[in-house]
């Protein structure tokens, strides 16, 4: 089962790159050349949110039920924080991410209640820009699992 949950979770961050990517160059262009906030943009920010959110599921799901690496790290705190995997799985990515989430999620809302369709598009770009060199910064890249 923590294979599976693993490869998904892996799998979806490429998901998740890709569409934040997809999204943030849509709107730099849409708030670049002032054009109006349309239906497809709605669905974009709609649609990233989204795949952070499943994600973020199956994110919370390896930390706290089914990674043998946070529970390995809960049995013994203070010796996990003195291990830099450990930490980086136990408090670094997790927060990192929680982070992007939640900045995805401002920025989302906040676009929705801009009237100025730059203002949606700048807004939005804004809390979607750190929210991506979050998730960037917080990708276990290259790292060994245990």
């Amino acid at each position: 089962m923590y294979t599976g949950f693993l490869h998904l979770h892996n799998t979806l961050r490429w998901l998740v790159l890709v569409v934040a990517l997809i999204t943030l160059a849509k709107y730099f262009m849409a708030w670049f050349s002032h054009n109006r906030w349309k239906k497809s943009d709605n669905l974009l920010g709609v649609i990233f949110t989204a795949v952070m959110d499943v994600q973020l599921v199956v994110g919370l799901a390896l930390y706290f039920f089914i990674s043998p690496i946070t529970k390995a790290a809960f049995q013994n705190i203070g010796a996990a924080m003195k291990n830099a995997e450990l930490r980086f799985y136990l408090v670094e990515h997790f927060l990192l991410m929680l982070i992007a989430v939640v900045l995805v999620h401002i920025g989302r809302s906040k676009s929705k209640k801009a009237t100025v369709p730059r203002k949606k598009f700048g807004v939005a770009l804004v809390y979607f820009s750190i929210a991506y060199i979050l998730l960037l910064v917080g990708i276990p890249w290259g790292r060994v699992i245990m």
